[in-house]
């Protein structure tokens, strides 16, 4: 009987030889050696959040939800080594509980760390960088089955640290991490011309922010959230609004609007309209974690791409003309963040101060037309695509926008040569 795997938005599939579950890094350099004597490729992954087939195989797929390990700690350097399959969702308590904290996440935390950390899942912040370069060690099973630990000093660190699980399995990773903080949220509807005048001072002058557009319309909802002084109390969101605005209106009735307009397309601008008029404002105080993280139960494709920030205005009023064209009708709102350049290879944020672009299409519709032309905006604007997030690109684009592209290849041809863990994806992108 064949194996089915998918993925969390049932957009990719592949049907593996095997599916084991290791428990130790131990397990893993087994799992390699028994699959390169078969001749079968191995593929790693942790929750399937990512919407490419980088981790499909038709060969052995290690699941590594059973290598969630706290391996140690130090509190003097605030140093955190955990197993790879570790959620992010089982993570950040777990920090919370020793003091610390990440210091920067994305809005969802199913992810494992690994995965995480190997397609560059960023999160926002104008002087903050992505979570892989809170990195400071990661230990990989090679095609050969040895264990190597890379450590700042090492001359593939700057690879390692998003690897596009195309250098070898991660099985531990060790985290720079920051005393615990809590963050003030502040959440309010804002027109779409307002958002972009003011860009340059909200974007500045706060430690985290992003806005969410509203296709075919003017209206915006914008985040900002800073640090606040040491000693402030918790005003977490209170159980009724938490029900009201996170479960009932952003995922249950979201999930209506999203089935209707998938069946009324013509509806779907008036219906944008009503669901950014019904947005209201709402400040609170919590953990950081409880701040960056949203329930997400609507199922979708993305797509998403980090430009230049000086390009935002272009890229909106590009989208703009798409949607005023009549082209397509799209509900999901388009996620727009920020963050700091950083020095690891393959990052999206490499050597570049960025702005992010997210599309979203809703899981029970093709999302091929909006993806392309929007893909067609970013890179004119010499975009880089999430590398867990749907594009079409290859090899040859994304050697011009990565200037230490051929060194990464120079790294995976050394460990590993017989391309134990690629797949069509990786060998599209990577030549």
């Amino acid at each position: 009987m064949s194996l089915l795997w998918r993925n969390w938005a049932g957009n990719v599939r592949s049907h593996p030889r095997r599916v084991l579950h290791p428990t130790s890094t131990a397990e893993v350099v087994e799992a390699v050696h028994a699959a390169r004597g078969e001749g079968l490729p191995v593929k790693a992954y942790g929750a399937g959040h990512s919407f490419t087939p980088i981790a499909a195989t038709e060969g052995v797929l290690l699941r590594l939800d059973r290598m969630d390990a706290l391996v140690w700690h130090d509190a003097a350097t605030r140093r955190v080594r955990v197993q790879a399959g570790t959620s992010l969702h089982r993570l950040n308590p777990l920090l919370q509980s020793l003091g610390l904290a990440l210091p920067n996440l994305g809005d969802i935390d199913p992810q494992s760390v690994a995965g995480a950390v190997s397609t560059g899942t960023h999160g926002t912040g104008a002087r903050l960088q992505g979570i892989a370069a809170a990195v400071v060690g990661v230990q990989l099973v090679t095609s050969d089955g040895d264990v190597v630990e890379i450590d700042e000093t090492h001359p593939w660190f700057g690879a390692a640290r998003v690897g596009l699980g195309a250098l070898g399995v991660v099985t531990e990773l060790t985290l720079q991490c920051v005393p615990a903080f809590l963050l003030h949220a502040r959440e309010e509807p804002m027109r779409l011309p307002e958002v972009l005048e003011r860009l340059p001072e909200l974007v500045e002058e706060n430690d985290h922010f992003e806005f969410y557009w509203f296709p075919h319309t003017e209206k915006a909802l914008v985040k900002r959230n800073n640090r606040v002084p040491e000693g402030t109390e918790r005003q977490p969101v209170g159980r009724l609004r938490h029900l009201v605005d996170d479960e009932l209106l952003s995922n249950g009735l979201f999930e209506v609007v999203n089935r209707v307009g998938a069946r009324f397309r013509s509806a779907v601008p008036r219906v944008n309209q009503v669901s950014g008029s019904a947005l209201s404002a709402r400040e609170y105080v919590d953990q950081s974690h409880k701040v960056f993280v949203s329930p997400r139960r609507v199922r979708f494709c993305e797509s998403e791409f980090a430009m230049p920030r000086g390009a935002l205005h272009d890229v909106i009023a590009a989208l703009q003309r798409w949607f005023a064209a009549g082209h397509e009708t799209v509900a999901f709102p388009i996620e727009v963040r920020f963050t700091a350049a950083d020095d690891v290879w393959m990052s999206t944020g490499h050597e570049r101060d960025n702005c992010y672009v997210a599309v979203h299409q809703y899981h029970r519709l093709d999302p091929a037309a909006y993806f392309r032309a929007a893909q067609d905006v970013f890179t004119a604007h010499e975009g880089r695509p999430h590398w867990g997030k749907m594009h079409t690109l290859d090899a040859d684009y994304l050697r011009q926008r990565y200037s230490r592209f051929d060194d990464f290849v120079a790294v995976r041809d050394e460990l590993d040569p017989q391309r134990v863990f690629s797949n069509p994806y990786l060998d599209r992108v990577l030549g």
